[in-house]
């Protein structure tokens, strides 16, 4: 029987997806524990040197979850763009194949990250509540649509580095370094609260400072950032995508044959 067109779509992704893990971690033995030790180890550094001071700042705020909330967001951002650059050539020679699309790899690649983070997001989550840190999921519909429209984000942005970096090959190699300045602007170790609000609409126009906000919101008790709105981030998100739709459509063929 004939596939419909979703179906054929699914299929694609899916087997991209198995590619893909076995592409990054099927060569080591101890591939999937890498995945784990990027972001403890990145929790471990910042307690150490933000520990002491934070918990003096914020005294009744746990900053293991407030750093996690900050963190995870970031790496999910950051992987699904910075991947997305270089997805045609990864899997140039699976284009010969009609139902293989290069949107289809930005696919399999966000839901790889996606599925790996909030994995360890869960994992990070419950060994901090074990050690005795305090978080209570007061809004699971907020925290859902928060990681949901920055994955969406995400691929809007990694779909427009693709179309840019194949076009234009070499802005591949400073399309990432764009994003690494966002890591120092986003909130991701200190809160909102602490910038005075003079400067607050130039923190505000990044949609990363809203996500990480809003996650926090979502997991800490009496942790309430004013200025942040999950329709901003949906409204950011909603015009990534479709410019990011828009480019590919427009530079698709071209991208398959140049």
């Amino acid at each position: 029987m004939a596939r419909s067109g979703f179906e054929v779509e699914q299929a694609a992704v899916k087997a991209l997806f198995l590619r893909e893990i076995r592409t990054r971690f099927g060569k080591f033995r101890l591939g999937y524990f890498w995945a784990i030790l990027e972001p403890s180890a990145h929790l471990l550094v910042l307690l150490g040197i933000f520990g002491f001071i934070m918990h003096r700042t914020m005294p009744d705020i746990s900053f293991p979850v407030f750093l996690l909330n900050g963190i995870i967001p970031y790496f999910i951002f950051s992987n699904i763009t910075n991947r997305s650059v270089g997805a045609i050539e990864a899997n140039q020679g699976l284009f010969n194949y009609r139902p293989v699309k290069p949107v289809d790899t930005i696919m399999a690649r966000a839901l790889l990250e996606t599925l790996i983070y909030a994995a360890v997001y869960i994992l990070l989550m419950v060994v901090v509540w074990m050690a005795g840190e305090y978080f209570e999921i007061t809004n699971l519909l907020q925290l859902v649509a928060t990681w949901g429209l920055l994955i969406l984000f995400s691929c809007g942005i990694g779909l427009i580095f693709m179309v840019v970096g194949r076009t234009f090959a070499e802005t591949q190699k400073f399309l990432p370094i764009l994003l690494k300045p966002l890591y120092f602007i986003s909130c991701i170790m200190f809160p909102l609260h602490s910038i005075p609000t003079d400067y607050w609409p130039y923190l505000l126009w990044n949609p990363l400072v809203h996500a990480v906000e809003l996650s926090r919101e979502a997991v800490m008790p009496g942790y309430v950032s004013e200025g942040v709105s999950l329709s901003y981030l949906a409204i950011c998100t909603l015009v990534t995508v479709f410019a990011g739709l828009a480019l590919y459509r427009n530079r698709e063929e071209a991208m398959l044959t140049s």
